[in-house]
């Protein structure tokens, strides 16, 4: 699994760059205000030591799934995001399902895919990115089939960290799902 880690600060995701490995010690300038002069706020505070976006990619093949999810495990040890265990648990788990979901329907027309790990303040975002067009609406599911049900186990599992989770077209026709959930836990009833 190819790991182009963004470095320890926000950075957007499609600037067509090749990332660069995260370095901790080295922080970026500011680049330029992409709201134009003047708008940036002075008193804003500085990133966070954790907050950054990285991502993998990796063949839509079997054995990228526990590679993905290592992989996300050892980023948020390693970046000291501030997780709860059961929230890892639950992060770990959708990026599995999401890795699986690709590497099960989109693997033919995507042999490559991309694991996104964006991570704010408040809140981290696991997304996994393919090129099948195909747009999953499998949120809800037939509870008498095999199989099918890792989309909604994705969304259940957002629900109840009190996070959000979505699927996206992407500009190249692909799509990507994503889950974002508060780092601080919430419990939905």
């Amino acid at each position: 699994m190819d790991d182009h880690g963004r470095g320890s600060g926000p950075r957007p995701t499609d600037s067509g760059e090749d990332p660069l490995e995260p370095d901790p010690l080295e922080q970026d300038p500011p680049g330029p205000d992409p709201l134009g002069p003047g708008s940036l706020d002075p008193g804003a505070p500085d990133p966070l030591p954790y907050e950054g976006v990285w991502r993998f990619t990796a063949p839509a093949v079997d054995a990228s799934v526990p590679q993905a999810r290592h992989a996300v495990r050892d980023l948020l040890y390693r970046q000291g995001v501030p997780v709860s265990d059961d929230l890892v648990q639950g992060l770990l788990l959708i990026v599995s399902e999401l890795v699986t979901n690709a590497v099960r329907h989109a693997a033919l027309l995507s042999p490559m895919l991309a694991v996104e790990v964006a991570v704010g303040a408040e809140w981290v975002r696991v997304s996994v990115e393919d090129n099948h067009p195909y747009r999953p609406t499998a949120l809800e599911t037939d509870h008498s089939g095999e199989g099918g049900r890792g989309l909604l186990l994705v969304r259940e599992i957002t629900r109840e960290a009190g996070g959000v989770c979505d699927v996206e077209h992407t500009a190249s026709g692909g799509k990507v799902i994503w889950a974002a959930l508060p780092l601080m836990a919430v419990r939905v009833p």
